[in-house]
């Protein structure tokens, strides 16, 4: 399910070409990997395009955020990329180009179901993986907006009952991480997806007889906290599902609401992502939706069901590409966060240049910076890029969650932001 990614970009701060991101819902073979350093001129181009939002008051209310103006449907330079996906070895893959808020493209190229023949569709709603965690992070950001906690505060007393519990003699630990370090990824807290044991029941040989497992926030903390800490914290970036875990129970403690709910009353609703949710340990996908493979040893099988709460807050979201193009919009366009947070969101400083607030930069070979993120789980491997400005937003799903597939993932992006030679780069 996470594995180590291979397909190369350039990093934006030094040129360097480096593996492309793969964030796993959770569940990574092992922690993705990002450029090490994100450029400082992007980041300042970032906070000069996050415009004035709604206040923080605001914010709590399920208020629905318009859209900017239509501008004309971006051409279509999507296709040819997906068509290489499937030639790959992928069974279908899709992608949907927005600009201005409305204007889109829908391109899509071999099946959404290998039984049937069917194509995949605009509204086939699909396990989203790690793109999951920029929301949780934007529910984070705007707690920190309305003081009600603030990113330097050590995660242990923001905890519930349960997990402080949960956490027992290894305690200490999580007093010395803070709640920016879980949001950037420095905690140092071991990535309970990498647990030997757990691993193979979440993906590879156990997956099939392990599909359907419940599992709880306080099982897979004890999880993690049975590892050593791969770093002090703050010390380095070390990608962890952990991290996100503990963000959405933070979410709980200090909102006295499931994360999921937080994230619909704000986001969900608000932005009118109708066709995005939190299944919990719900194994079914809502319709339309096609199927998701995995491969296991030689075989292909269909992974498209199976108990989402492996993942939780780091990677359990059900979405679809227009929902993702709708949200980065609003995220990237200052519509969602004050300011200051939105320059937070990008800033990635404190993690070597590796990763934002829930959201990281890569430079595309044509020299321009697109941010996003995204993420895999059995069956599935989605992801969004967007400009700074979030006016031009791409979103692509390929299902299935093959290295393969998602490694190449780049040369659609590459395709929707990088313009012809003697055009100009997209965006």
């Amino acid at each position: 399910m996470w594995r180590t990614p291979t397909a190369a970009v350039r990093t934006a701060a030094t040129g360097r070409i480096t593996p492309l991101v793969r964030t796993a819902y959770a569940g990574a073979r092992g922690p993705s990997r990002v450029s090490r350093r994100l450029p400082a001129l992007a980041v300042a181009l970032a906070v000069l395009a996050a415009p004035a939002v709604t206040s923080c008051t605001s914010l709590r209310a399920p208020q629905h955020l318009g859209a900017p103006a239509a501008l004309a449907p971006p051409p279509d330079r999507t296709t040819p990329a997906l068509r290489r996906l499937v030639r790959d070895g992928a069974p279908g893959a899709a992608a949907l180009s927005t600009v201005g808020g409305q204007a889109s493209r829908f391109t899509a190229a071999g099946v959404a179901d290998l039984k049937s023949g069917r194509p995949p569709r605009r509204a086939d709603h699909f396990r989203a993986g790690s793109l999951t965690k920029p929301f949780v992070a934007t529910v984070v950001l705007q707690l920190a907006a309305e003081h009600r906690l603030r990113l330097q505060d050590p995660v242990l007393p923001r905890l519930p009952d349960s997990l402080r519990a949960a956490a027992g003699k290894y305690a200490g630990e999580l007093s010395r991480v803070t709640i920016r370090q879980l949001l950037n990824h420095t905690s140092g807290l071991f990535n309970y997806t990498r647990d030997p044991r757990l691993a193979h029941q979440l993906y590879g040989s156990g997956f099939r007889a392990h599909r359907y497992d419940t599992h709880t926030p306080a099982e897979l903390l004890r999880t993690a906290l049975r590892h050593p800490p791969t770093a002090p914290p703050g010390a380095r970036y070390a990608y962890s599902n952990t991290d996100y875990l503990l963000l959405g129970q933070v979410i709980e403690h200090v909102t006295g609401h499931p994360y999921a709910e937080e994230v619909t009353r704000r986001i969900v609703r608000p932005v009118r992502l109708s066709g995005t949710s939190f299944p919990g340990t719900d194994p079914a996908l809502p319709e339309p939706h096609g199927r998701g493979y995995s491969v296991v040893g030689a075989r292909r099988m269909d992974a498209t069901a199976l108990d989402p709460s492996r993942a939780g807050a780091a990677g359990e979201m059900v979405t679809t590409l227009g929902d993702l193009n709708r949200f980065f919009a609003a995220l990237l366009g200052g519509r969602l966060l004050p300011p200051r947070e939105t320059a937070q969101l990008r800033s990635a400083r404190r993690a070597d240049g590796a990763y934002g607030l829930g959201l990281y930069a890569v430079e595309l070979p044509c020299g321009t910076t697109v941010w996003g993120h995204n993420g895999d789980i059995n069956g599935s491997y989605a992801q969004t890029a967007a400009t700074a400005d979030g006016r031009h937003v791409l979103s692509l799903h390929i299902n299935t969650d093959t290295r393969a597939a998602a490694d190449r993932a780049v040369s659609v992006l590459t395709a929707e932001f990088c313009r012809p030679p003697g055009r100009g780069a997209a965006g």
